[in-house]
């Protein structure tokens, strides 16, 4: 496989790597029955390390295949295009806009539509593009979106600021998101504070949850406070 191969050749070496009794497990995993987050969603059963490899040999991908990838009903099939997205993202010299914009419509396509897509993608390119431009206005455009990926994206992509030791854009989507109960809302954005009370500054963290550690949801403070001592861990659960 290489950057010159189709999206049906691509698609058919994916079938390939699968294994059913996985694809049953995860079809489980990411909750794809009737009336769950990932309804009707179908898996081919192919673990992540192979999905990374297979991406690795297709690096430079063209567009418009891509697109078609992203397009495809199996997961880990647009999970493989999200990956050579971010990497063609990484590496353009000339306009990265380009490849932000296939993000961008693919996640309100309705394409991006599971957690672990989600994650993979838009620190990497969302958040990455806004950190390199300095504005961050979008993140919160879409971290105050009712639809749950469109925030989760928003949420998630402050991760490229954490990532440089910047609080201030997890602290501005906070208000957007705090309120919010769903169960993959919460931990991203319980996640997100962890992250940047590890890799920015603990003691921000620690002034945020003495003032906000009673408005947020359990799951979201269970996360946020993951890395603290017993004894601030009780403290703040007791608020």
């Amino acid at each position: 496989m290489n950057a010159d191969s189709g999206a049906s050749e691509i698609v058919s070496a994916v079938e390939a790597l699968g294994d059913p009794e996985r694809a049953a497990s995860s079809q489980r995993f990411f909750k794809t029955g009737p009336g769950q987050y990932g309804e009707g969603d179908r898996f081919a059963g192919v673990p992540v390390p192979k999905l990374r490899a297979l991406a690795r040999s297709l690096r430079g991908l063209p567009r418009s295949v891509i697109v078609d990838l992203l397009g495809d009903r199996t997961h880990e099939v647009r999970h493989l295009a999200l990956l050579i997205l971010a990497d063609n993202y990484s590496r353009e010299s000339g306009d990265p806009e380009r490849w932000v914009d296939v993000y961008r419509d693919a996640v309100r396509g309705g394409r991006v539509d599971n957690w672990d897509l989600v994650d993979v993608s838009a620190y990497a390119i969302l958040g990455d593009r806004c950190l390199r431009s300095g504005d961050w206005s979008e993140l919160l455009e879409w971290a105050a979106s009712d639809d749950l990926w469109q925030r989760r994206a928003g949420i998630v992509a402050t991760f490229a600021f954490i990532r440089a030791g910047r609080w201030e854009q997890i602290e501005a989507v906070a208000p957007l998101v705090i309120d919010d109960r769903r169960d993959l809302i919460q931990k991203a954005f319980g996640w997100m504070l962890r992250e940047a009370g590890k890799r920015a500054d603990e003691q921000t963290l620690l002034r945020y949850l003495e003032v906000n550690a009673s408005s947020m949801g359990r799951t979201a403070l269970s996360y946020a406070v993951e890395r603290l001592s017993t004894e601030r861990r009780a403290h703040f659960r007791s608020l």
